[in-house]
């Protein structure tokens, strides 16, 4: 499976959870690092915003 987003774009994740939509609403992240498919075979990014980093699926974000 090949990557949809690119390193430097900006993303916004699909479903925040309760904390992001509590603490970081409406926050865009930036895509900081490709990552290989796991398991399933999904692809996954490190996204970053501010000093919040975090891995997500590729499922799990959308374009900013």
């Amino acid at each position: 499976m090949t990557h949809k987003f690119k390193v430097r774009q900006m993303v916004r994740l699909a479903q925040p959870g309760f904390s992001d939509t509590r603490m970081n609403a409406g926050n865009v992240y930036e895509v900081v690092r490709l990552m290989p498919a796991d398991q399933t075979g999904e692809v996954s990014y490190r996204i970053k915003s501010g000093m919040t980093e975090k891995a997500v699926r590729e499922g799990e974000i959308r374009s900013a």
